[in-house]
């Protein structure tokens, strides 16, 4: 289920979407993976972030009923999850920076925490998968490495090495 949510988490960041797409559009991105094995989470995928303790800022946000565009520099979560009563629950979040990729939008991954990779069933994942993850864990390796001590890059080292 893990690598579902992970999954789900990677192509809504990696998508690519007119100027007109809405919330309502992008969720359906997120949840794809655990559809295909009839499950789904209760709770929107995203919303906008903002300051203040103003944690779910509107009006954008990713969810089944919303219907907003997206401008550039929007901050958004993506924040696809799992939960299976009275067991155990997952959600893979990051924040995400809407930019513009030539006529269209995108986003930028502004988390910069490393995703556990001892939960993911590597089988699920395709080559484009992997790329990103590999990237996504490079790119935190080497934003973050050189505020840590000797023990703390050793262990970031491990988080992110590719898989």
């Amino acid at each position: 289920m893990f690598t579902r949510v992970l999954k789900g988490n990677i192509s809504l960041t990696n998508f690519i979407f007119s100027k007109k797409t809405t919330g309502n559009i992008l969720d359906e991105i997120a949840r794809e993976y655990l559809k295909q094995i009839n499950c789904d989470y209760p709770h929107g995928t995203g919303h906008g972030v903002g300051s203040f303790l103003s944690v779910h800022e509107g009006p954008i946000s990713i969810s089944k009923n919303s219907k907003t565009v997206f401008n550039e520099g929007m901050l958004i979560t993506n924040e696809p999850g799992y939960y299976k009563t009275n067991n155990y629950g997952i959600r893979i979040e990051n924040i995400l920076l809407v930019v513009k990729k030539k006529n269209l939008l995108t986003f930028e991954v502004l988390t910069l925490v490393p995703i556990d990779t001892k939960l993911i069933d590597t089988k699920l994942l395709n080559l484009q998968d992997k790329k990103w993850l590999n990237n996504y864990h490079n790119k935190v390796f080497n934003k973050i490495y050189k505020f840590l001590n000797e023990n703390e890059v050793k262990w970031l080292k491990e988080k992110t090495k590719p898989i």
